[in-house]
């Protein structure tokens, strides 16, 4: 079986090739450029499936012109709690996008702690959260070594996935 993907080497590619390694399924990686036209070709029958992200996938869904199947994180999605996660079928998956704030090395502690603050006031804001639960984000937030600790923990997973599967960027 085939699966689709925004690109090589992109977000949902990995997702896809962790899925792989994780549960030994044999799927065969088609690449797209970009998650909307692969979101075309499933809900014109020309792929059978596509780890795709929420923002891109909630509106097919909704309209009942995709199914999902799953969703990546570890906690299901507000917007559609009906969907389980993948992980309640394969234990220990879970793929997201993050964003994060960084700055050059060597910025002064005290610049360090301030973006930290200030970042943390942004994302604790009622808009914010709102803006964020439409498209089935979650603001996180923490402390900068609580961010460096996650980045290196992800810098792990997946090259794993990546040396696993063989995955190159276009």
């Amino acid at each position: 079986m085939s699966y689709g993907s925004s690109g090589n080497g992109g977000g949902t590619h990995l997702a896809g090739e962790l899925f792989k390694t994780m549960t030994g399924t044999n799927l065969l990686h088609v690449p797209y450029k970009g998650l909307n036209p692969a979101t075309i070709d499933v809900m014109g029958g020309n792929i059978p499936l596509l780890f795709n992200d929420l923002t891109t996938a909630i509106q097919p869904y909704k309209s009942g012109r995709v199914k999902i199947l799953g969703v990546s994180t570890a906690k299901r999605v507000q917007q559609i709690p009906e969907v389980a996660t993948i992980g309640e079928s394969v234990p220990g998956y879970e793929s997201h996008t993050w964003f994060g704030v960084l700055a050059p090395a060597g910025t002064p502690q005290p610049v360090i702690d301030r973006l930290s603050r200030e970042s943390m006031k942004i994302l604790q804001s009622d808009d914010i959260k709102k803006r964020f639960a439409e498209v089935g984000a979650e603001p996180v937030g923490g402390t900068p070594q609580q961010f460096a600790a996650f980045m290196a923990a992800e810098t792990v997973k997946w090259a794993k996935v990546i040396k696993a599967s063989g995955a190159r960027v276009d």
